[in-house]
């Protein structure tokens, strides 16, 4: 399989997410299902970036940025999150486990981004005054969740780093994400006691859904969003 006939069907950031998602010590494997599996992982990424970019159209972190004892509680559960995430792609690197990078970077967009917190979060987003404190303390999550997503991915995919880099506010004061520095773990926003408190939450919400979906299938409900929870 030529690398140039993958390049041209599926671009040079897919052939690095291969090489990157391969752990070397086995037997490197490559195939059309794979390809299209890291396609998709990549366009995940992607529309990970590109989502947090369009929500901060308003943002400046030097005006609007909301200070850590005021964010919401699902914003500083967020932030716990990606200290863990940080925790982890960078023990990835320095020790050359590169599909660790891989798999932490997309389960932390498919995962804790897409199906949970950027899901609850758009409500908020498109209804909240444009200025109030709920819409800058999810802004404000999505800008610090951006800022450092973009640098721990810089290594792998390079392209689409630079790129998502090129639209935020800091490129003005450092013109490509390769002269910045990898993004520091954040002590203070490590918050097991809240992830615990999450987890519970995440279990009680797995449950209900379960319930709503029955209750789809028989038509008493057409969304879940016409059902109240009583627990």
């Amino acid at each position: 399989m030529a690398p140039q006939e993958v390049i041209d069907k599926y671009g040079a950031e897919v052939v690095r997410l291969w090489v990157s998602a391969a752990d070397y010590r086995d037997d490197i494997r490559i195939s059309q299902e794979i390809l299209i599996h890291l396609a998709e992982a990549y366009r995940r990424i992607r529309n990970t970036s590109r989502y947090l970019l369009g929500n901060l159209f308003d943002f400046d972190p030097d005006r609007d940025m909301v200070a850590d004892d005021l964010l919401l509680e699902i914003d500083r559960w967020a932030l716990h999150r990606l200290q863990k995430l940080i925790q982890r792609v960078e023990k990835a690197y320095d020790e050359f486990e590169f599909h660790v990078v891989f798999h932490s970077l997309h389960n932390f967009c498919a995962v804790d981004m897409s199906a949970f917190y950027l899901d609850i979060l758009k409500d908020r987003l498109y209804t909240s005054q444009a200025s109030s404190v709920q819409r800058r303390s999810g802004q404000t999550t999505m800008y610090r969740i951006l800022s450092a997503m973009v640098r721990l991915m810089a290594p792998v995919l390079s392209f689409t780093a630079d790129e998502v880099w090129g639209y935020m506010k800091e490129c003005a004061l450092m013109e490509s994400v390769f002269l910045t520095s990898f993004p520091k773990v954040e002590e203070k926003l490590i918050d097991n006691a809240l992830e615990a408190r999450w987890e519970k939450i995440l279990a009680i919400r797995s449950e209900t859904a379960k319930v709503l979906e029955a209750l789809r299938r028989n038509k008493i409900i057409g969304h879940s969003l016409d059902a109240g929870v009583i627990l």
